[in-house]
């Protein structure tokens, strides 16, 4: 008889009861007087019914107390091993989830510095471009400026001109002796104006 539990054997051969049975039967088999024993020596009916007992309770130990006993240790193999092969399997799924959760990290980690540094150039690029609009209205508020002030420094100019064109042709009217009417004033003025103007430039 052999039962094979998980990777252990329990191992049972009823050819080797007889022998057994002989060897157990070895101290009934002693005399009284304190003989030695021997294995071949003795009362052969003890022997044989001490064979018989032996047996017989080998039988009923295979029949009502090993059979449930291996097959309680198989259940107890089996459940094991299931129990194995599911922790194996959560753990494999636990870091199959764990890498699936990783790489959503990582991807998430990647985008959130994607539109960090997105936001970074358009910042960059919404300063300069202020800062050129500024410097182009600085630039429009100073050619404004300037032309401004060239029709200001003209408009100051002529208007000194005209009067001193006014009072050179009364000093020449005076100096000449007679009145200057006013076409010949404004003739006078006007040359006046462009003696003056060839001399500035």
């Amino acid at each position: 008889m052999i039962d094979k539990v998980g990777d252990h054997m329990l191992i049972f051969d009823f050819k080797r009861a007889p022998v057994l049975a002989v060897l157990a039967a070895v101290p009934a088999l002693a005399s009284e007087g304190g003989e030695a024993v021997s294995p071949f020596a003795g009362n052969f009916g003890n022997a044989l019914w001490t064979l018989v007992i032996f047996a017989l309770v080998v039988v009923l130990l295979g029949k009502f107390a090993w059979g449930p006993i291996l097959n309680a240790l198989q259940k107890r193999e089996e459940f094991i091993r299931a129990s194995l092969d599911q922790a194996k399997k959560d753990r494999e799924e636990a870091q199959a989830k764990l890498a699936e959760h990783t790489a959503q990290l990582k991807n998430a980690q990647d985008e959130a510095d994607a539109l960090l540094e997105q936001a970074r150039r358009d910042a960059e690029i919404a300063r300069l471009k202020i800062k050129e609009e500024a410097q182009d209205e600085a630039d429009a508020l100073l050619e404004r400026a300037k032309g401004e002030i060239d029709l200001a420094r003209s408009t100051a100019i002529k208007e000194i001109y005209e009067v001193g064109a006014q009072l050179a042709t009364s000093a020449a009217g005076k100096i000449l002796g007679r009145e200057v009417d006013a076409e010949e004033h404004e003739r006078l003025i006007a040359e006046s104006i462009e003696a003056l103007a060839s001399r500035r430039n």
